[in-house]
């Protein structure tokens, strides 16, 4: 058959096999440190997004505020137009 096993040795010593934890300890706290930076960058272009969307969110309220007013204004005129209709329906 093709296929072989690889098997890995076990340190004997109790110093290597500390030795061999350790490196495993600092090898996993390094990938760690690289997974929370990550995870920090991925807060602040969060963060960037949030704040950009507040602010659109500003502008939408303003201009829906603007548009509200504009209505409020040709509501107005165009009953004063249908004042100024009837009155004239009226005068003959």
């Amino acid at each position: 058959m093709g296929t072989q096993t690889a098997i890995l040795a076990f340190p004997r010593l109790p110093d290597d096999r500390l030795r061999l934890a350790l490196r495993r300890l600092e090898s996993a706290v390094a990938e760690q440190a690289v997974a929370v930076a990550g995870f920090r960058e991925s807060i602040g272009a969060l963060r960037q997004a949030t704040h950009g969307l507040a602010g659109s969110l500003e502008q939408y309220r303003a201009s829906l505020d603007t548009t509200a007013a504009r209505a409020d204004q040709a509501r107005h005129a165009a009953r004063q137009l249908q004042a100024t209709a009837a009155r004239l329906e009226a005068a003959g």
